[in-house]
Order: C-alpha cells, then sequence, then structure tokens
C-alpha cells in the first residue's frame, strides 16, 4: 500500500506527517521536535542551518537567515505584498529573471527563489 504524506507547509513553523497503520505520524526534524521552525540560515563556515538551530543564530546572523518566506510564493517582486515585506524583514528581496520575488544571501552570494528555501525546510 503506498505511503501518505501530508505537508503543513507554515509561515512560523512546518510539520511533516506520514500515515503509517491509519494512524498519522509526524516526522521529527533532526533534533527530534515534533515543529520545525520556516526558517534557513546560511553561516560563514558555509554551513545550511535549518529549523531550531537557523532559529536560534537568527539574532546574530540576520541578513543571512530567511524567515516568512510563505509570504513570497508565487509573487512578483513589484507585488505590493512583496515590497511590504522587504521593509520588514533583514534579508534582501530582490527581483528574479523573471520579475518573481526572490532572497539573495551575502554569505553564499546566491539567489532563492521561495519554492527553493520552502523544499530546504521540508
Amino acid at each position: 500500500m503506498p505511503k501518505i504524506i501530508g505537508i503543513d507547509l507554515g509561515t512560523t513553523n512546518s510539520v511533516v506527517a506520514v500515515m503509517e497503520g491509519g494512524e498519522p505520524t509526524v516526522i521529527p526534524n533532526a533534533e527530534g521536535g515534533r515543529i520545525t521552525p520556516s526558517v534557513v540560515a546560511f553561516t560563514k563556515s558555509g554551513e545550511r542551518l535549518v529549523g531550531p538551530s537557523a532559529k536560534r543564530q537568527a539574532v546574530v546572523n540576520p541578513e543571512n537567515t530567511i524567515f516568512s518566506i510563505k509570504r513570497l510564493m508565487g509573487r512578483r517582486f513589484d507585488d505590493p505584498e512583496a515590497q511590504r515585506t522587504k521593509q520588514l524583514v533583514p534579508y534582501d528581496i530582490v527581483a528574479g529573471p523573471g520579475g518573481d520575488a526572490r532572497v539573495r544571501t551575502p554569505q553564499t552570494g546566491k539567489t532563492y527563489a521561495p519554492q527553493e528555501i520552502s523544499a530546504m525546510i521540508l
């Protein structure tokens, strides 16, 4: 029988569960937690942090810590919501090749689509 997976990709937190024996079972994150902060960070050493570890270091590495990425999903850079978010977050929101909203981190020098950051969270 095929497995069923449920994903709650939230603006603040995310959860992934699988159906096992007719019951949902939450898949714990790397630290054993059932809920994972929807946060991704890139460190000076080149490491990518996801979830609780990314959230913990946000205060000392704000421009390389991405959160609330869901607000940019499917939005163009010039969309009012993308521009409002740009004013509220410490990381850089830029226009992608097709005018879509993306984030750029100084640490990696790369630009990421919201979907790429979301995939890292999951």
